[in-house]
């Protein structure tokens, strides 16, 4: 792909928002876990997404796709035999080779997570469960992105973890035993994710109390998406603590993934800013969803712009909008689609929560600031909080970072641009939603 080429131009029809990403990774884990066969309808299947498969059949379990449905096969690793426990993980594949009496160590089982930081931190728990090593391993963005937080707290559950220095990758050897615990979320719910996913399994219940826990809406949509598997998590009030049976059983299911509420928020937003008067409709984006991305609604509407549901659709129209003020510390994916909404309001928005943004595909504070300042527009960061200028954006060339969202807010910026906007790097773009730059077209006319 290389290089796209965005243009200025109205929005208006109806488009399918892509497969929510986030309940997808979570449901191609909970299928790896799950007795039978599973079958979850979504489209397209990311990059990210596709991380997830390769590692469920590094895992042994089978996968097969076609037309827009998964069928994945548990994998019988984290099934449990007569007496109760989990099949036995311990045997180890040693190569020929010239030392220790003519055989080389043996070799942990390996596991590419691609670009997927939600699959590293993820499944660091869930093979945790393992009587056996494990090695997860990234590439390109990934190799950088901190896993900190998966070391410190399987170390303090008492599990043998090894990172390079806090990054990837990381050497994990189980087996986890049922907890009554205090966790540090150290900056990510990911990995409490994978954790929330392990514990049913166990022989005991769990009791797991969580500190500094950032992008809680994200264990509401584990929790559910655990729940349509036939486990049950549950949460106390006040959201820090988790009370897990165990002795669950995750059984096979048939499940169709939501729409993307973090894809869809680059539609919202381009309909805001440069919408027909009749509007877009954006199927599959559910009023109720516990996607935290959801929160573009309540953006749009403080900005001044028309959001209503039908059914499982989201139709927005553009209005004159107002500078906003907002706090994103737990929906960090939304900044790029915000700023580029903030862009083209006249007078200065609010952004609050660019800490959040220090450990993705970028650094995604300071390349919004680069990319946005290349388009005209005065932004500048100062403390936790990004405040942006809006009303006049121009044409340039820029580049993603490697950052699919980069690349994205770019695109929805040049709606409303003096010019063309170049984007260099933009098929990092497949990392989220393959077909992006061509469903963007097919919604904007000169």
């Amino acid at each position: 792909m290389g290089t796209r080429v965005a243009k200025p131009g109205k929005v208006c029809g109806s488009i399918q928002a892509p497969a929510s990403k986030s309940a997808l990774q979570r449901a191609i884990a909970c299928a790896i876990l799950a007795r039978g066969m599973s079958h979850i309808e979504a489209s397209p299947v990311c990059s990210d997404a596709r991380a997830a498969i390769i590692i469920a059949k590094e895992l042994g379990a089978k996968v097969k796709e076609e037309k827009g449905i998964l069928e994945i096969k548990g994998s019988p690793l984290f099934h449990k035999d007569a007496k109760g426990k989990l099949a036995t993980t311990s045997q180890k594949v040693c190569y020929p080779g010239l030392k220790n009496n003519g055989f080389q160590p043996c070799l942990p089982l390996v596991l590419p997570c691609g670009e997927s930081g939600l699959c590293m931190r993820m499944f660091s728990p869930i093979v945790a469960l393992l009587d056996r090593e494990v090695e997860l391993r990234g590439e390109a963005s990934l190799s950088s992105r901190p896993m900190n937080m998966v070391e410190d707290s399987l170390k303090s559950l008492g599990i043998s973890c090894i990172s390079r220095g806090g990054v990837q990758p990381i050497r994990i050897q189980g087996p986890l035993h049922p907890l009554k615990s205090r966790i540090d979320a150290l900056g990510s719910s990911q990995f409490i994710t994978g954790l929330l996913m392990a514990l049913p399994l166990l022989d005991g219940d769990s009791e797991l109390i969580v500190d500094n826990l950032v992008s809680s809406g994200y264990l509401d949509l584990t929790i559910e998406i655990c729940a349509e598997f036939g486990v049950e998590i549950k949460r106390n009030a006040n959201g820090a603590g988790f009370w897990i049976p165990g002795n669950q059983v995750y059984k096979a299911t048939d499940l169709i993934i939501e729409g993307d509420w973090s894809a869809g928020a680059f539609l919202a937003v381009g309909a805001a800013i440069a919408g027909s008067e009749e509007g877009l409709e954006i199927h599959g984006l559910h009023q109720d969803s516990t996607q935290p991305d959801r929160a573009i609604v309540d953006v749009l509407t403080e900005a001044g712009a028309q959001v209503q549901f039908k059914g499982s659709d989201c139709i927005v129209r553009a209005s004159a909008l107002a500078p906003f003020d907002f706090d994103a510390t737990n929906c960090p994916d939304l900044f790029p689609p915000l700023v580029a909404m903030a862009a083209a309001i006249q007078g200065r928005s609010c952004i609050r929560g660019t800490k959040r943004l220090l450990s993705k595909e970028s650094n995604r504070s300071v390349a919004l600031c680069k990319t946005f300042r290349k388009l005209g527009v005065d932004v500048t960061l100062q403390n936790d909080a990004m405040y942006i200028v809006g009303g006049s954006i121009h044409g340039a060339t820029v580049e993603s970072y490697g950052d699919h969202r980069i690349a994205m807010a770019a695109s929805i910026a040049a709606l409303v641009a003096s010019g063309e906007v170049s984007i260099e790097g933009a098929e990092c773009v497949s990392k989220s939603w393959p077909g992006f730059f061509d469903d963007l077209s097919s919604i904007v006319v000169s």
